[in-house]
Formats: structure tokens, C-alpha cells, sequence
């Protein structure tokens, strides 16, 4: 049964295309929420509102290397980590700060978590490795 008719926030179509505008990415489940349960999406995108995208003490970049921090640690969706990611970076963080935030998981939650959010972020930068030398693998 989708609920997508006009409600308090307006029609469901401007609201998602304004959730792009002030989060800079929509997620699928927020596609899907406003077509099936759009009151429950608003609800929910109040308290992000209040929370994530209301300048407070601190600053959207802060922001973001924290949600890219704590998606790593959950263990988040690949692509909402990309999307913080992203974000992060449109904000002005650097690929370097947003590997340093990421690198913070490695105390706390482990080299598993780590890495999750890792490969993510070295997707998004298009981060490259070194190769080992010819040879030193097989030394025959």
C-alpha cells in the first residue's frame, strides 16, 4: 500500500529530490520509504535533520568523518559509507583525513571493521597499493 499522496512536508517526489539537495545523496531504503511510507520517512529524516544537518558546534566535514567513522564500525551498507565518503570529500576533507577517520576503527572494533570501510574508501578515492618487487614472492 504506498503512501505517496501529498502529507505535512509535501509531495513525496519534492521531498526526496530535497533530501538530495541537503544531503547531497539519497539512499535506496529513503526511495523506497517515500513511495511506501512517506510519514514514517519524514519522521525519521527529522531526527537526521536535527542531528546530522543542522550546523551546530560542529561542522558538516566533522560531520561526515564521523558518519563515515561509525558506518565502518557498524559495519554499514558499502554504499552509504560511499555516500558520507563522497560527501566528506565535497565538504573538504581530504582522502588522507578520511582514511585517518576510518583508521580509528582499527582500536576499537578491529582490523575486519577496518578494512570494510577501508575498501570502500579506496574505491571511492581510487586509491592504488605497491606491487612487491619481481621476484621476492618466488625467489627460485
Amino acid at each position: 500500500m504506498a503512501t505517496t499522496e501529498d502529507g505535512p512536508g509535501g509531495d513525496a517526489q519534492a521531498y526526496v529530490d530535497d533530501m538530495v539537495r541537503r544531503r547531497g545523496y539519497v539512499l535506496d531504503y529513503h526511495r523506497v520509504m517515500a513511495a511506501q511510507d512517506f510519514p514514517v520517512l519524514q519522521a525519521a529524516n527529522a531526527l537526521v535533520s536535527a542531528t546530522y544537518l543542522r550546523e551546530r558546534s560542529l561542522d558538516r566535514k566533522t560531520k561526515e568523518l564521523l558518519f563515515v567513522l561509525s558506518l565502518t564500525v557498524l559495519r554499514g551498507e558499502r554504499e552509504h559509507i560511499a555516500s558520507h565518503i563522497r560527501v566528506a570529500l565535497d565538504c573538504g576533507a581530504s582522502p588522507t583525513e578520511i582514511l585517518e577517520a576510518i583508521e580509528i576503527a582499527l582500536p576499537e572494533a578491529g582490523v575486519v571493521a577496518f578494512q570494510h570501510g577501508f575498501e570502500v574508501w579506496r574505491d571511492v578515492v581510487g586509491a592504488t597499493g605497491i606491487d612487491p618487487s619481481p621476484g621476492i614472492l618466488d625467489p627460485r
